[in-house]
């Protein structure tokens, strides 16, 4: 299987999450975390947006980290302009590609479109830049228009990397496979195509793996999932479904993505939820009996994937579904062995409680109570042979 290349859009488009707004230490922190986590590329603003950000993004380039830097920025000689005064030589010009966003956003016709992305890439290059481009909505454009617009674009200017970005979520993962193959399979083969999807419908993952599939090398990614409305292919979950679904490859280094992820949630204000696939607290947590008496016995009867790859592990919780099994792991994790009818005590008192108040039993929870049981029986003890 062909290896997974990540463009992670993080402090670009998960930045333009309404609300969501980096410091410059925030953003030279996370980037930081990207290159050691071994993202190929990573997408650090909009110079057009104006002088501070201009400043961030040149401060990001500065630390001449590991990891390629590009910039996003329209269509028009004015951006490009700002983008080479950052110091970042990678330039992303993105244009609109479905009727709807070039007619009602624009005013512009097709022809026009394709007349003002050309002007714009042979301006960059002309700067010496390297240029890739993005086709915004390309999901509700005209397929006999994107493929014209690619090779016009790698004709004359010899571009090979393009966006194919699912702007509004449109798609579904057949519809992208689908879209993705019949583009691959009339553009010269040199052509990079990259996937960026969006998460209205919580598809992104899952498109963003089928257009892989279908004949894109590159994944458009967000630490988290952040971005706006529903957010973006989160990187954690394509990287690890990746792996482990396709058997592909990729560079990124699971054990730091914990460290990424909890970083990006804590500068945007964004909290992990609980179940968040990959990073949540809780994925690798289990309550009921029959989980945890298999994981005891043998880790893969409920793992896809050893947590130890995340630098996580299995933490067995006490609730109303807990078995007997999940109270011996979790005494035996105190140094404690317990007889059956102590067990059974605790085992429904561990039930009871977990109903009352809607929460799992904490482990320092049952030992007191162990205690209070133990203590009861030796004063039982005294009061029978006094």
């Amino acid at each position: 299987m062909k290896k997974l290349h990540i463009c992670d859009t993080t402090l670009r488009d998960g930045e333009q999450s309404a609300g969501v707004s980096f410091t410059l230490r925030e953003k030279l922190n996370i980037l930081s975390l990207m290159a050691e986590c071994g993202v190929e590329q990573a997408e650090v603003g909009i110079p057009a947006m104006g002088k501070e950000e201009q400043r961030h993004i040149a401060a990001m380039a500065e630390l001449e980290l590991p990891v390629k830097l590009l910039t996003w920025n329209r269509a028009l000689p004015q951006d490009i302009d700002k983008a080479r005064e950052t110091g970042v030589s990678w330039c992303h010009l993105s244009i609109p590609v479905s009727p709807v966003q070039l007619n009602s956003k624009l005013g512009w016709s097709g022809r026009e479109a394709l007349y003002r992305v050309l002007k714009a890439a042979e301006y960059a290059r002309n700067l010496n830049m390297t240029v890739s481009v993005g086709m915004e909505d390309a999901s509700r454009g005209d397929p006999l228009f994107l493929k014209e617009l690619i090779i016009l674009l790698y004709r004359e200017f010899g571009i090979k990397r393009f966006r194919y970005a699912d702007t509004l979520s449109l798609h579904h993962p057949a519809s992208m496979g689908d879209a993705i193959t019949g583009l691959r399979a009339d553009i010269p083969p040199d052509v990079e195509l990259e996937v960026h999807c969006h998460n209205d419908f919580g598809l992104a993952t899952a498109n963003t793996l089928c257009g892989l599939a279908a004949g894109a090398v590159w994944a458009s990614t967000t630490a988290t999932g952040l971005g706006e409305r529903a957010g973006n292919a989160p990187l954690e979950e394509v990287v690890m479904a990746w792996r482990y679904l396709y058997g592909g490859e990729c560079g990124v280094k699971a054990d730091l993505l914990q460290a990424l992820g909890e970083t990006v949630a804590l500068a945007s204000g964004r909290r992990l939820p609980e179940g968040k696939p990959i990073l949540g607290t809780m994925i690798f947590s289990h309550e009921s009996g029959i989980h945890v008496d298999g994981l005891t016995k043998n880790p893969e009867t409920y793992q896809s994937f050893d947590p130890l790859e995340l630098g996580r592990e299995h933490r067995i919780v006490l609730g109303t579904h807990s078995g007997k099994s999940s109270l011996r792991h979790v005494l035996a994790g105190k140094g404690i062995v317990a007889d059956a009818l102590t067990s059974e005590k605790l085992l429904r008192r561990v039930h009871r409680q977990a109903r009352e108040q809607k929460r799992n039993v904490e482990p320092e929870e049952l030992l007191h109570w162990w205690e209070e049981l133990r203590n009861e029986e030796i004063m039982q003890s005294m009061e029978t042979r006094g």
